[in-house]
């Protein structure tokens, strides 16, 4: 039997939210655990309660089956399910809804997390997910990458590195690198490897990359590390860094990523640049 486009999207969306509901446990929403369960996450029952519509409407879209989500309703399964604003697009996507404006703060990271960014000045830092989408930065990070010239749907590093050539002008031997991110992103896969929206991003990296292509064939993987970094700033020049990962908790994939000068004269530019 042949599928119509809106069969498959509505299969896709019915995979992405129980992926999603999946990843969150009751004490994350202030439920009690009640013991083990047989599956991973939150019940179905639960996010039609925590969202206020009928389980047996949840259950049905869940299921893929043809009926209507208004915005307001995706708008509550969204925030049950604590989804970035990338997900959250993508749940609009392809439940056939007119996508909300993009939210430029991205709720998946609290106030306090955009405080410490700001502490952080000059010294650049950013938060990740694990599909390397950034989902806040403070202006260092901004002046180092020019994140802000980029719209807030394509920013995402891996994405940058691999298509945006004013980008991999400004990672020095950005090329060094490539082969190690690859992995990097691989593993960080493993978890993810039905859900759409990363299978969207490797999709995309396998068609406009080459070079992504052929590394992707290989296969490798590796966990992330604390590496040395180095960039080509269009007007301070050669900068180079320590950089640190750190996540928001044991259970978290998204992480803090600060940048650290690794010499004086890297600190002299970020001091300079600060004094204007």
């Amino acid at each position: 039997m042949v599928r119509s486009g809106d069969d498959i999207r509505r299969r896709e969306l019915a995979a992405f939210l129980r992926s999603r509901r999946e990843r969150i446990t009751p004490e994350q929403v202030g439920l009690p655990s009640a013991g083990r369960r047989r599956t991973p996450g939150l019940r179905r029952e639960e996010v039609a309660q925590l969202a206020g519509v009928g389980v047996t409407w949840y259950t049905w879209l869940e299921q893929g089956r043809d009926i209507h989500a208004s915005e307001q309703v995706l708008h509550a399964v969204a925030g049950t399910l604590r989804l970035d604003p990338h997900e959250r697009n993508h749940l609009f996507t392809l439940a056939g809804v007119p996508e909300p404006k993009v939210e430029e703060e991205c709720k998946a990271v609290p106030p306090t997390i955009h405080a410490i960014l700001d502490k952080l000045e000059p010294y650049p830092a950013a938060v990740h997910n694990a599909r390397t989408d950034i989902l806040a930065y403070n202006s260092a990070y901004d002046w180092l990458l020019d994140v802000d010239s980029l719209p807030f749907e394509e920013r995402n590093t891996m994405l940058q590195c691999f298509t945006n050539p004013k980008w991999q002008a400004r990672v020095s031997d950005w090329s060094d690198g490539l082969s190690r991110s690859v992995a990097q992103f691989r593993a960080s896969m493993a978890e993810h490897v039905a859900e759409p929206s990363w299978k969207s991003l490797v999709k995309r990296l396998r068609k406009e990359s080459p070079a992504f292509e052929a590394l992707w064939s290989q296969h490798e993987v590796q966990p992330v590390r604390n590496r040395t970094k180095r960039f080509t700033h269009p007007e301070a020049g050669l900068l180079s860094f320590e950089y640190t990962h750190l996540w928001f908790g044991p259970q978290s994939e998204i992480r803090v990523s600060t940048y650290i000068p690794s010499d004086e004269a890297t600190a002299e530019k970020l001091r300079n640049r600060e004094r204007r």
